[in-house]
């Protein structure tokens, strides 16, 4: 896991750039900002719109581990799994963001993303930074110099005792303490 530091700043560029690809995006087309957002209230907010907070937890913890499992496990695919999803991913909320910030400012979009952006956003970047080391792990080995077995289940633990009580704090916090900060601000 010496390499971790190095692919962990791969991933922030990767979501960095995708996140300011979106920005960019709704900046000189406000409509796609829109149809981001509608896509995304029809795919996940028909499931939430009765839910209780402790359900809402619920589906956003397996919403996120889902996503969270798809770019570490992408690894396998010599990485080009991860790196999609990162970046569909970064150009989504960052053309979301920008969206919000024209119609509500930018404390509401703070107020929305920071309370469990701070567990959501490195559990994300753990994830893909597994990925990139998984897909690491298989090049070295396919070259004949290692054992991506091995490296693989390192990783799975790091997942399994870094990631998911991220995504688990990030989706009780999203459910039940996000919601009175944006109240507080709207």
């Amino acid at each position: 896991m010496s390499e971790f530091p190095r692919y962990a700043l791969l991933t922030i560029a990767l979501l960095a750039f995708s996140l300011l690809a979106g920005v960019a995006v709704t900046i000189t087309n406000p409509e796609a900002g829109q149809q981001i957002l509608d896509m995304l209230k029809e795919a996940l907010l028909g499931n939430v719109i009765d839910s209780t907070p402790a359900e809402l937890a619920v589906m956003l913890f397996i919403n996120n581990l889902q996503a969270c499992t798809l770019m570490f496990l992408g690894g396998a695919t010599l990485g080009l799994l991860t790196v999609f999803i990162i970046m569909t991913n970064g150009v989504v909320i960052g053309s979301v963001m920008e969206f919000v910030r024209q119609q509500q400012g930018g404390l509401y979009v703070a107020a929305a993303l920071v309370p469990h952006g701070i567990f959501e956003i490195p559990a994300f970047i753990v994830s893909g930074t597994l990925g990139l080391l998984l897909a690491r792990s298989l090049w070295i080995e396919v070259n004949g110099n290692g054992d991506a077995a091995a490296e693989a289940l390192g990783l799975g633990r790091t997942f399994l005792f870094v990631v998911i009580p991220l995504v688990a704090v990030a989706a009780v916090t999203e459910a039940f303490i996000t919601p009175e900060i944006i109240n507080l601000v709207a």
